[in-house]
């Protein structure tokens, strides 16, 4: 079985969002400090998040890399599920700590400042979010990394909450309603708290060892059917996913009088056109007699 390991990209990128994190964080609460306004501290609270769930991923896609050992002979893809998990908690605290600074700037509305360089940098730290979501969630794709994907989206729904403060926050200041500035707050609240239950619900998926999408069973299914020449059958055909990991199994079924070097032979070609097919593919393939025929799943002859 091939080892797992996570590409140097993975982990850069992983990187990568710690130092946007601090930036924007800075600049966040830089425009929240020169305006006073409730909404974007509360935007600043939620770049707190992010950079707690930028270190979350890092570690996660650091033991991600490890190789499987004696401990955990199957690997350590689902760290990266385990990461998830922690940020969907990390997203729900925030979005909790807003919400009770919503209430008491309800009750007790707090004046603020339209500062012309606040709102500007605001803006400035919501391109960099947004550029930096968009890589995440493309390049975690390609890398088949969870943590990152996660992390991508985050950022994406703290982009889409921070258009929505600066808009809310200019109509403040134009009609004078300060307390529409609280209302926003509980607005970025409840866009956070969505965001971690979608984490949370994936997560938990993944946990669950998931299948791979039919889509990709099918395809998978024909790479067997292609490559087992000299077999009967291939039946019991499982698949799960873990982080970047796919792992495959199934029962092959050869001719009671091939030898088990001929066997073994099929099989090889047929785990190294899986792995063609599916990066970081994990395949186990269980040779059994014609006895054993079914007569069902992938017939060869």
């Amino acid at each position: 079985m091939a080892r797992h390991k996570h590409s140097p990209v993975a982990i850069q990128l992983a990187m990568g969002s710690l130092a946007v994190g601090l930036v924007v964080l800075a600049l966040k609460g830089y425009a929240a400090w020169v305006t006073g306004s409730l909404a974007l501290f509360s935007d600043a609270l939620e770049s707190i998040v992010n950079v707690v769930t930028a270190i979350v991923t890092l570690v996660a896609v650091r033991l991600a890399a490890r190789p499987a050992d004696d401990t955990l002979p199957y690997g350590y893809h689902k760290a990266e599920y385990f990461s998830a998990v922690i940020i969907g908690v990390f997203i729900t605290v925030a979005a909790l700590l807003i919400f009770r600074e919503a209430y008491y700037g309800f009750i007790t509305p707090r004046p603020f400042t339209a500062d012309p360089v606040g709102l500007g940098v605001s803006i400035v730290a919501t391109v960099i979010n947004g550029a930096w979501a968009y890589m995440l969630i493309s390049r975690g794709r390609r890398e088949r990394s969870p943590a990152l994907q996660a992390d991508g989206r985050h950022l994406f729904t703290d982009v889409l909450s921070t258009v929505g403060v600066l808009v809310g926050v200019l109509l403040a200041i134009v009609t004078g309603w300060h307390q529409l500035d609280a209302v926003l707050a509980a607005l970025v609240g409840i866009s956070i708290l969505w965001s971690g239950w979608q984490l949370l619900r994936d997560s938990v998926i993944g946990l669950m060892d998931v299948a791979v999408d039919p889509k990709q069973l099918l395809r998978i299914k024909e790479v067997i059917s292609a490559n087992a020449e000299g077999a009967i059958e291939a039946h019991d055909i499982r698949t799960r996913r873990a982080g970047s990991a796919t792992f495959i199994e199934f029962h092959l079924v050869v001719p009671g009088s091939m030898s088990v070097e001929a066997a073994h032979a099929i099989c090889d070609r047929i785990e190294a056109k899986l792995r063609e097919e599916e990066r970081d593919a994990m395949v186990t393939i269980h040779v059994e007699p014609e006895d054993k025929a079914k007569h069902s799943g992938i017939v060869v002859i």
